[in-house]
């Protein structure tokens, strides 16, 4: 029986909307996407109450839920809901409105706590646990005491829909939403009726999807989202916001058919940061300022990209903060076919530049906005509840024959919360709509060694959508389980016009059990499942679409370690659309293209673990054509370990197109290209760019000329291979050369002299960089213990090094990190100890993180650790170190002490390696090593086979720069001797 948690209806008066500010005319009605009460045993469902504050209606519902399912839905019944402070919403819980008109939830007046505009308070805030329930992130209780933990990337499956907010007037502080949540989480079919509120959403990740903004500060002011991939918001609008619609930053911003009317400014990028902005069939209006703002103009992470913008009276339409660059309209009216900013490829093989590129065309009338391609859901009161045909949804009893009758007898059936248990293929019809309104809760599941799944034969469908249909599936989970080889979760041959939104393909990370837990993904080494019956790798890809199929796909999660992929796309030239898609921990694949043409993927995102997809290509596109990809993010978890040569593979295709590119890690292990043309031998080692079409014609040779910076006849030779994956590398006082294979524990011992290698006998553990005094004494960063420095004489004895304090050292050589993905300015400015060699000549200076063993996810992270090698730093000279994740290098100035001082910018590029010359030309290790001048001007790029990781100047003349390249040892002899 369902709960309730009803008062007394407030009085049937309706109250007229009030003007929003800046404006002269009230916004249309909301129109209701659930009109219907929809029946669901494990819901909560409440109502307004009698008196003048619903906030603990709400926030009961959303408990009720919590203590006695732990995921499910609250369905908020019509009328005005007066709230006095926050309402949290716990983890895979969801409030869903419904009824003829939308619920609204109402700040009132002045109310106490939201009148500061400089403190914001939250009106619903998604939360990442519930204090005294369950543990946190690292698996300690959390206490009933403590703080509401912001929303996580482990937080899924929560949502906000079919609700309104209004903010009354003198609550300037006030915030409607907060949502920093991962997959699975939306705000869906809201208005945001926001008056003096600071913004609707401050901090906001996944989906928003049909929301109108009107009124406030801002309507979306956010940044980089709590997983670090992309934010997307799909046919929502935005008006008369009173300084910019959306302000943000890293974000991974994502607007499909956005419309924007009075405001000054529709996107502003905030100074100093950067982002990968998307927008795609835009419509603006008066918009007073430039409609678009951004800065960090020549930097490579500054990727954007618009397609298809219709304005009038738009006369700036975007503004350069830096450069103050400013595009101005054409006419009054006016389309943008194309406006892009950031790094060009012309085509695979080409030399990539820093364009911004504006094409417009004055127009006599604005054309109409462009339609939605998300299929409407038939009228509620059409669903047929599957329940109500005798479906048990209990986890054990076969429902598969009362789910195929239902298909066959009605169009819409819907799914109430419940673990569906079918046994065969569930065949729809051409306008079945599948509906469901929790993917977590509310799930199909074929069980463990069903016969007709076993063995081998050809794939066999656990959900098949026929040729050409207008097939809608809503809100629902489907999981394979992980014994049924033949299995393919969604057989999709669905033509343009069908819809998949919000469909979880379970399996893997995040997948609820019948009693509210998640499945485990991992045995005790994280090598296998847990169960050794199910097998990584086994079944058909999770979502496959063929033989003709199409159609649009938003939100959907595809992480299921037992498929081959999370998704194929083949044999079809039907057009596809795909939104916000992730697809993540596969073996082999994560997203496969093959004979396939006309499909957009816009904000797809990628991750690999360490334990089963050490070695998985994200994306392999094979004989396809005009194919786009806008806001690809391709990511290698923190603890990856294995080196990975590719995020895209592209072969025998032709018109392939990528716009931002994001491809990163905060391992040591980042992909080494972030594209590779197999059919013209080309790595695109740059893993951060706007713009890049793979035409599939051959690329034309790069002209070869004399290096200003090589020794004359100079080639790159290849000393050793054969390693996992090398860095850490340090010089001898004779030339000779010492580097780290973290991962296996071993140092090696290039003889320059002899030009022999060899392996260290009785190193000390977990060895990751090195340095070497006047004695050939080597000193070693461990990673086994908290703050581990060793020394190992040339004699093999070893002894660690304690640490003593910090002074200056005069006339000493001092060892610090070249790269940080987070250029950890703290610790290089304030070290707190000195680790000295033994003979006094080779100091290391390290701060209070490498001493305590500092974590970023539970991997050691420090300077010291995290560099990919230590530089020799001299006082009252440059040292440069190398940005990573920003794709920068900085330069500083060294004190006596070994503290970094007065960090500069050098180049906007940047990457795993930084040394420099006798000349104080700088080269950096980034995909190839570029030499710049002490100026900042590129000189010279040199090519690596493979991507290089660590530079450094050794040999007895010390003209030779040795490069740790991945899997093997390259040295190459330079014009001038190391610094």
């Amino acid at each position: 029986m369902a709960l309730e948690l009803t008062t007394h209806m407030q009085n049937g008066l309706k109250l007229l909307l009030p003007i929003v500010w800046g404006l002269t005319a009230r916004p249309a009605e909301a129109v209701s996407f659930y009109t219907q009460r929809l029946e669901d045993p494990k819901a909560v469902y409440i109502t307004p109450s009698s008196g003048d504050d619903d906030t603990a209606v709400l926030q009961q519902g959303v408990n009720r839920v919590h203590e006695t399912a732990r995921q499910g839905v609250v369905f908020v019944a019509p009328g005005r809901y007066r709230l006095s402070s926050t309402v949290y919403i716990w983890p895979g819980i969801r409030v869903i409105g419904y009824g003829a008109e939308r619920p609204v939830f109402v700040l009132p007046a002045r109310t106490p706590g939201f009148g500061d505009a400089a403190h914001e308070k939250v009106m619903i805030f998604f939360a990442g646990g519930r204090p005294g329930y369950g543990r946190g992130r690292w698996g300690n209780p959390q206490p009933a005491n403590g703080p509401v933990p912001d929303a996580t990337p482990g937080t899924f499956y929560s949502a906000l829909a079919n609700v309104d907010v209004e903010v009354g007037e003198g609550n300037p502080g006030a915030v409607a939403v907060r949502a920093r949540y991962a997959q699975h989480c939306f705000l869906a079919h809201m208005d945001f009726r926001l008056g003096p509120a600071l913004a609707g959403i401050h901090e906001g990740g996944n989906v928003v999807e049909d929301v109108r903004f009107f009124g406030g500060t801002h309507a979306v002011w956010t940044s980089k989202p709590s997983p670090g991939w992309q934010f997307t918001l799909i046919d929502c609008s935005f008006e008369g916001q009173r300084e910019s619609a959306i302000l943000e930053h890293e974000a991974g911003l994502t607007l499909i058919r956005p419309q924007f009317r009075h405001v000054p400014t529709a996107v502003e990028i905030e100074p100093e940061w950067v982002d990968e902005l998307w927008v795609k069939d835009a419509r603006l209006a008066d918009i007073s300022g430039p409609a678009f703002v951004f800065g960090v103009e020549n930097s490579s992470r500054q990727e954007i990209n618009m397609e298809g913008v219709t304005c009038r009276d738009v006369p700036v339409f975007a503004a350069l903060r830096d450069s103050g660059k400013r595009y101005k309209a054409p006419a009054r009216t006016y389309a943008v076919k194309i406006f892009s900013h950031g790094w060009h490829y012309a085509d695979s093989g080409a030399v990539p530049e820093t364009r911004t590129l504006l094409d417009a065309t004055a127009l006599g009338t604005m054309p109409p906005p462009v339609a939605s391609d998300l299929a409407r859901l038939p009228a509620c009161d059409t669903w047929v509840n599957a329940r109500d045909l005798g479906a048990k949804g209990d986890g054990t009893t076969d429902d598969t024959e009362v789910l195929q009758k239902a298909i066959l007898a009605h169009r819409a059936i819907y799914l109430p919360s419940g673990f569906y248990v079918v046994r065969d293929t569930l065949t729809l019809r051409p306008d079945t709509a599948l509906i469901g309104l929790h993917p977590g809760a509310t799930q199909i599941i074929l069980p463990d060694g069903t016969p007709a799944y076993e063995g081998t034969g050809g794939p066999k469908a656990l959900i098949e959508a026929p040729r050409g249909g207008s097939n809608i599936v809503f809100g629902i989970g489907l999981y394979t389980s992980g014994n049924n080889r033949r299995a393919v979760a969604a057989l999709w041959k669905a033509g343009a016009n069908s819809l998949m939104n919000d469909v979880r393909f379970l399996g893997g990370h995040g997948t609820p059990l019948p009693d509210g837990s998640r499945a485990r993904p991992y045995n005790d080494t994280h090598t296998a499942d847990p169960d050794p019956t199910r097998h990584w790798d086994s079944q058909y890809p999770s979502l496959w679409v063929t033989d003709g199929g199409g159609g649009t796909f938003l939100d959907i999660w595809t992480p299921s370690t037992y498929a081959q992929a999370g998704m194929l796309v083949s044999d079809t030239d039907t057009e596809g659309r795909v939104y916000q898609v992730s697809s993540e921990h596969h073996v082999h694949h994560e997203v496969q293209l093959r004979n396939a043409a006309h499909w957009r993927f816009y904000a797809l995102q990628t991750e690999e673990e360490r334990g089963e997809s050490g070695f998985a290509l994200p994306v392999e596109i094979d004989s396809s054509r005009d194919i786009t990809f806008a806001n690809f993010h391709a990511y290698r978890v923190i603890s990856s370990f294995q080196p990975f040569a590719w995020a895209v593979k592209v072969s025998r295709s032709q018109d392939i197109r990528f716009r931002n590119m994001h491809c990163d890690s905060n391992s040591k292990v980042s992909f080494d290209c972030s594209l590779y043309d197999q059919s013209h031998e080309v790595e695109v080692r740059q893993r951060e760019f706007a713009w890049l079409d793979v035409s599939g014609r051959a690329p034309r040779p790069r002209p070869a000329g004399r290096s200003p910076v090589l020794a004359r006849g100079a080639k790159v030779e290849k000393l050793a291979g054969g390693f996992l994956n090398v860095s850490g590398g340090a010089a001898g006082p004779k030339g000779d050369f010492y580097f780290v294979d973290a991962h296996e524990q071993r140092i090696y011992h290039w003889d320059a002299a002899a030009r022999t290698l060899s392996a260290l006998r009785d190193v000390p553990p977990e060895p990751i960089n090195l340095a070497v005094d006047q004695s050939g004494n080597l000193i070693v960063i461990s990673g086994a213990e908290d703050g581990a420095v060793y020394a190992l004489s040339p004699s093999n004895s070893v002894v660690r090094l304690k640490p003593e304090a910090v002074c200056e050292r005069s006339g000493k050589s001092l060892y610090l990190p070249v790269s940080d993905w987070r250029l950890n300015r703290s610790s290089l400015s304030n070290p707190v100890a000195h680790f000295v060699s033994p003979d006094g000549t080779a100091i290391v200076p390290a701060g209070e993180d490498f001493l305590r063993g500092a974590t970023s996810w539970g991997v050691k992270s420090s300077p010291q650790i995290r560099s990919f090698g230590l530089g020799r730093a001299v006082p009252g000279e440059p040292f440069y170190v190398g940005d990573e994740a920003a794709l920068r290098t900085w330069v500083a100035d060294v004190k006596p002490d070994g503290s970094l001082d007065h960090f500069r910018l050098f180049a906007e590029q940047g990457g795993e390696g930084v040394t420099a010359d006798s000349h104080r030309n700088v080269y950096l290790a980034a995909g190839q090593i570029y030499a710049y001048d002490p100026r900042g001007k590129l000189l010279d790029t040199i090519l690596i086979p493979e991507r290089p990781v660590q530079l450094m100047f050794g040999g007895a003349d010390r003209q030779t720069l040795f490069i740790c390249a991945r899997t093997s040892l390259y040295a190459v002899r330079t014009k001038y001797p190391g610094r």
